[in-house]
């Protein structure tokens, strides 16, 4: 019996490093990044309907506001494999929220991720893994690593250019949630904002369109050798204009069990890799605003698992 539902824990990200080119006449920047998945996660359920059993749609979300369904990217990854695999009919998407919304911790491309991988693997004809990638990089820049099965990756070009690489050792990360969003298309204005300045910031060496790579992923597979490659080109930009991400950065860097300290994404949490998978010692604990949260980086990428 073909199984009708199943769920996934949609595994949140940071990006250890962020290198963002300039803007192309497309209006899209080439990146180099290194994903990393955490085991923080929401949990996510997908649902399909029996053959002749209707074509209903639906999402319902908890724990956070995730917005109108038709804007909200789990759903409208059900979509677009409905359209490309003409099945199924209908669908029924639970999300139970853990991750942030709008803190550059991928929660949304997680979840958009997790329903990719749910629907290929209760569809009884699945699509090829690469072709589901194909379709995830139509959903947006981070969502083809959250559609993978690797728990850390080289990204570039915009985020579709994909190199596995095995799960770093396993070390706490204390996440810093301000509480305040930050929206992506925003934090690329800010940059691109600075780089047309008078005395502009350089930009990193992204990848070319060729695919060409700045950065030899045979060097990533230790902290020591990751930790002193970790900045993030947005970090400056986002925080000139929220004081709390820059000094939250500061005050993890000068904890004396903290690796390296950046901002995720295009902001707003800022996290610190602690040297083991303990917690951070003193003060940073308790911040004037927002609030910290514990987590670790994953070892592997959680399965989908068959409901009933």
């Amino acid at each position: 019996m073909i199984s009708r539902a199943a769920s996934l824990q949609a595994q949140a990200k940071v990006n250890l490093f962020l290198h963002v080119g300039d803007r192309e006449p497309s209006g899209y920047h080439r990146i180099e990044t290194l994903f990393c998945r955490l085991d923080l996660a929401d949990k996510v359920i997908v649902r399909v309907p029996g053959p002749g059993k209707g074509s209903a749609r639906a999402l319902d979300s908890t724990g956070d506001d995730t917005g109108p369904p038709d804007e909200n990217l789990a759903y409208r990854a059900a979509v677009l494999y409905t359209e490309r695999r003409g099945w199924p009919s209908g669908f029924a998407i639970e999300i139970t929220k853990r991750i942030p919304v709008g803190g550059g911790l991928g929660g949304g491309s997680a979840d958009a991720g997790a329903v990719l991988r749910v629907l290929r693997a209760l569809d009884p004809e699945p699509p090829p893994a690469a072709t589901l990638l194909l379709w995830a990089a139509q959903l947006g820049a981070d969502v083809p690593f959250m559609t993978m099965e690797s728990p850390l990756a080289l990204g570039s070009g915009h985020g579709e250019i994909l190199v596995p690489l095995p799960a770093l050792p396993p070390r706490g990360v204390a996440l810093y949630l301000p509480g305040h969003r930050i929206s992506t298309r925003d934090a690329y204005g800010w940059l691109d904002e600075a780089r047309a300045a008078p005395h502009p910031l350089p930009p990193h060496d992204a990848p070319a369109a060729s695919g060409r790579r700045a950065v030899d992923p045979a060097g990533l597979n230790d902290w020591d050798r990751v930790a002193p490659l970790m900045t993030n080109d947005f970090e400056s930009v986002v925080g000139q204009r929220y004081a709390d991400i820059a000094a939250m950065v500061s005050r993890l860097r000068a904890a004396p069990n903290v690796i390296a300290a950046v901002m995720s994404g295009s902001g707003s949490t800022v996290y610190g890799v602690m040297s083991a998978l303990a917690a951070p010692h003193g003060p940073i604990l308790a911040p004037a605003s927002g609030r910290m949260m514990m987590t670790s980086t994953a070892q592997h990428v959680v399965g989908v698992r068959p409901i009933g």
